[in-house]
C-alpha cells in the first residue's frame, strides 16, 4: 500500500508511476478527488467542534433568549457533526479502497517497458552445456511414456489443468522439494510449514487482494482464500508486530501446495508448465529498509543456487514497470530452459515490495528504543516452483532411448536411483 502523505505531497510522481506501469491514472485522480473532500470535512468538523466546545464553556454564564438561541444553535452545530462524522468514515473507506488498487512505485533502476519484450537479461547461466543428438521430447510426452505423470485421471477426479504425479514421477517432485529446503536451510533460511488457508487479511497484507481475487481459490462459507503462493501466510506470521531492529534481517523458507486459477490456461494447454495446483518452495525475507536492494540480490543468489545445483540452463531477467507484479518494486525472473520445449520457463520471481507490504499488513521495526517504529521491507522468491522445475529437469536429462537421468544432487533423496525408465 502506497503512502498516503506520498500521494498528496507528489501526486505526479505516482501519476508518472501509473502511467510506466501500464495503470489507469483514474484511480489517482478518484483518490485526489475523496482525499480533497475527506480533508475539507475533517477540517469543518474540527472547527464545528471547537467552536461547541468553547460553547459549552460560556453557556452556563448565559442568561435568557440569548442563553437559549446558544444552546439551540449548538443542537444545530451539533447535528451537523453528526452529518460529517458519517460522511467522513464513508470517504475514509471509499480512500482506502482506492489505495489497495494503486500499485507499488517501481525502484529507479528498473527499465520502463510495456511488456516483457523490454525486461533486460541480466545473465545466462549453462546455456553452452548439453547438446543432443537425437530430438528432445517435450516433457508431457516422456511423462506419458514412462508412466510417471497421469493427465488423464487428474481431470477426470478435479478437471483441466489438474494432474496426478506417480512413481518415479512423485518421488521426483519429493526430492526436488526436499534438496530445496535443505539447501535453503544450509543458507540460514528457517524452515516453515504454515496453513495452506489463509482468510482475506492476509491476502490483503501481501497484495493478491483485492487485485488478484479473481485468480485465487475462494472458500465462500468460510470467507476463507486457497494458498496462492506461501508467500502469503508466511509473510503474514509478522502481521501487526514491531520488531526490534537487531532482530532483522529474518529470513524464511517454506513448502506448500499452491493455488491459481491460471487464465492465461486453455484447452489446448498440455503438461504441467500451467497448472491450477502446484507445489512450490518459497522465500521471505524481513528486512531494514536501507539495505532491502541488497538483499534482493542475495535472495535471487540462493534461488540460483538451485538451478546451478542441478545443473539446468537458466537466465536471469530484470523486469520491466509493465511486466512487474502489483505489489513488486523489483523483480527479477529466473527462466530456467526446456530443450523438448524450446522455451524458458520462469522457475522464480524474486521481488523487493519496499514498504508496500508491511503496509498492508502493518509490520513495524523500532530503528532506536526511543524512537517511532517504521515499516520493515519485504522480499520474496520462489525457491523454486516445482512443476516447471520438474518440466526443466525431464527435458534436460532425457536420453535418446526415453528415459531420464536423474540430476547428481537428487540421488540422495531418491535412495541412490540414476535413471527414471
Amino acid at each position: 500500500m502506497l503512502d498516503i502523505d506520498l500521494i498528496r505531497k507528489d501526486p505526479e510522481f505516482v501519476r508518472t508511476s501509473l502511467r510506466n506501469r501500464n495503470y489507469s491514472e483514474e484511480m489517482l485522480d478518484e483518490f485526489l478527488r475523496i482525499d480533497g473532500e475527506w480533508r475539507k470535512l475533517v477540517d469543518e468538523g474540527n472547527r464545528l467542534k471547537y467552536e461547541r466546545n468553547r460553547a459549552s464553556e460560556a453557556i452556563p454564564g448565559l442568561k435568557g433568549d440569548e442563553k437559549q438561541n446558544m444552546i439551540a444553535e449548538m443542537r444545530r452545530v451539533s447535528e451537523r457533526i453528526k452529518q460529517i462524522d458519517a460522511t467522513v468514515l464513508e470517504l475514509d473507506a471509499r480512500r482506502a479502497d482506492v489505495v489497495l488498487n494503486l500499485p507499488n512505485i517501481p525502484d529507479a533502476s528498473v527499465p520502463i517497458g510495456s511488456s516483457s519484450e523490454d525486461n533486460q537479461t541480466i545473465r545466462t547461466w549453462g546455456v553452452k552445456g548439453r547438446r543432443f543428438d537425437f530430438v528432445p521430447k517435450k516433457h508431457f510426452e516422456l511423462a506419458e511414456d514412462l508412466d510417471i505423470i497421469d493427465f488423464v485421471r487428474g481431470t477426470k477426479i478435479t478437471g483441466s489443468g489438474f494432474f496426478v504425479l506417480k512413481g518415479d514421477g512423485a518421488r521426483l517432485d519429493r526430492a526436488l522439494t526436499q534438496y530445496m529446503l535443505d539447501l535453503h536451510h544450509k543458507q540460514g533460511y528457517t524452515e516453515i510449514f504454515p496453513p495452506a488457508i489463509v482468510n482475506k487479511a492476509a491476502v490483503i497484507g501481501t497484495g493478491q487482494y483485492p487485485k488478484l481475487k479473481d485468480d485465487m481459490y475462494w472458500c465462500e462459507r468460510d470467507d476463507l482464500w486457497l494458498n496462492p503462493t506461501a508467500e502469503v501466510p508466511v509473510t503474514n506470521l509478522h502481521q501487526d508486530e514491531i520488531f526490534e531492529k537487531d532482530q532483522l534481517p529474518i529470513s524464511y523458507t517454506a513448502y506448500l501446495p499452491s493455488f491459481r486459477r491460471e487464465a492465461g490456461r486453455n484447452a489446448d494447454t498440455r503438461g504441467i508448465i500451467r497448472v491450477h495446483q502446484f507445489n512450490k518452495v518459497e522465500l521471505v525475507k524481513f528486512v531494514l529498509p536501507d539495505n532491502s536492494f541488497e538483499l534482493l540480490e542475495v535472495l535471487r543468489d540462493d534461488a540460483e543456487a538451485v538451478l546451478q545445483g542441478l545443473e539446468i540452463p537458466y537466465r536471469v531477467q530484470l523486469l520491466c514497470t509493465g511486466d512487474m507484479g502489483f505489489a513488486s518494486a523489483k523483480t527479477y525472473d529466473l527462466e530456467a530452459y526446456a530443450p523438448g520445449q524450446e522455451q524458458w520457463l520462469e522457475v522464480s520471481s524474486c521481488s523487493c515490495f519496499t514498504d508496500f507490504q508491511a503496509r498492508r499488513a502493518r509490520i513495524k521495526y523500532r530503528p532506536e528504543p526511543h524512537l517511532k517504529s517504521e515499516f520493515v521491507h519485504t522480499l520474496n522468491g520462489s525457491g523454486l516452483a516445482l512443476p516447471r522445475t520438474m518440466v526443466a529437469v525431464m527435458e534436460n536429462y532425457q536420453n535418446a532411448d526415453g528415459t531420464i537421468t536423474i540430476p547428481q544432487v537428487l540421488r540422495p533423496y531418491m535412495q541412490g536411483q540414476e535413471i527414471i525408465g
